[in-house]
């Protein structure tokens, strides 16, 4: 059997930071994000030799990935062998994993691998998952498993694909694909770019750092998500509006309230390259991700792009062609060999919240 699934990368416009379990558990979550068309593939095929190969094409390759009691986390590849345990695949398999993008650089990366992962095996174990289940075993292996220090708007953004608002509650996870006007997906792609700042920096460390600082109650943390949150449910009414100024200009707002979270969220090379595209006529914009470097998403209107790419350029940026996408985790090329029954699939015994519409988990 020959197996590939992917799934896409996002840009979160805003909300990142409060889809923290620590934060939305006791105050509630919402982040505003779109899917892209770079991607990551999970290609799977049978193998003649026993046991279960994964290859990556970021990292090196494993072998007989271990049981749950023993995968260490500092490997390279601890998340990929969590996966293939929560699943159980017969032996005489090959993984292979690869990005359409270098990893840490905020787009979504490791989310997309997870869901990708994810939906090929429970493919190949016999079970076709839907969006919602997909994202909620990728959030049961990442947060409660591996206690990963990641929110959880990657994963659904990568399961679900499209334009969303994801809201997060004790309740459960509620997908909400934004109405947009007819046009106003265009318009907005036509003024996004995306800049790589030629830095790649895991989240993991800034992500732990607020969560501590979340843990910890501290009242200018806890301010600073709330009024991102109040941001992010004003930027979903204004992209169902098609006011693409004002996005710009939420943008802006939500990014000074993000950096200011914890250290390592900005740094005096980003600040200098932000200031500089605001100067040429970018009117917002936010490092992608948790921060610390990866890619500088910019909104500015047309007829200012080829000043604001020159500015970014002399700094050393480079710019990244950019579409957005609405398709979300899909399988690609599909020849069956074997299907196993449901029950190969080992799931968790934790009741799922009953669904309340569509998205809903």
């Amino acid at each position: 059997m020959m197996l590939i699934a992917r799934a896409p990368m996002r840009l979160s416009f805003c909300g990142g930071g409060t889809d923290l379990p620590a934060y939305y558990e006791h105050h509630g979550a919402l982040v505003v994000s779109t899917s892209i068309r770079y991607g990551f593939h999970a290609m799977l095929s049978t193998a003649p030799s026993d046991g279960v190969q994964i290859l990556s094409a970021d990292h090196r390759a494993l072998c007989n990935p271990p049981t749950r009691d023993n995968v260490n986390q500092d490997e390279d590849l601890h998340l990929p062998r969590a996966v293939v345990d929560f699943f159980q695949p017969r032996d005489g398999l090959v993984i292979f994993l690869a990005s359409e993008i270098p990893s840490g650089c905020g787009l979504g990366t490791c989310g997309a691998m997870t869901v990708s992962m994810i939906k090929a095996l429970s493919f190949w174990c016999g079970v076709d998952l839907e969006p919602a289940a997909a994202a909620h075993i990728a959030c049961q292996i990442q947060i409660d498993r591996l206690d990963v220090s990641l929110g959880r708007e990657d994963l659904y953004a990568a399961a679900f694909g499209g334009t969303n608002r994801i809201k997060f509650s004790p309740d459960g996870v509620v997908v909400e694909p934004l109405r947009m006007r007819p046009g106003t997906e265009d318009a907005l792609q036509e003024r996004l770019m995306l800049f790589f700042t030629g830095v790649s920096q895991p989240s993991s460390d800034i992500r732990r750092r607020l969560r501590q600082e979340v843990l910890d109650r501290n009242d200018r943390v806890l301010g600073r998500l709330g009024t991102i949150k109040t941001l992010a449910a004003e930027m979903g009414t204004v992209l169902e509006e098609g006011d693409l100024r004002a996005l710009g200009e939420l943008l802006h707002r939500s990014w000074m309230e993000k950096r200011e979270l914890v250290r390592g969220v900005t740094s005096a090379f980003i600040d200098q390259c932000y200031e500089a595209a605001r100067s040429q006529g970018a009117t917002g914009g936010k490092i992608c991700g948790a921060g610390g470097g990866g890619f500088l998403l910019l909104c500015c209107p047309k007829r200012h792009q080829d000043r604001v790419t020159e500015a970014m350029e002399a700094l050393g940026l480079r710019r990244w062609p950019l579409a957005l996408d609405r398709r979300g985790v899909q399988l690609m090329q599909a020849r069956p060999w074997h299907r196993l029954s449901s029950d190969t699939v080992r799931w968790e015994t934790t009741p799922r919240p009953q669904a309340k519409a569509p998205g809903v988990l």
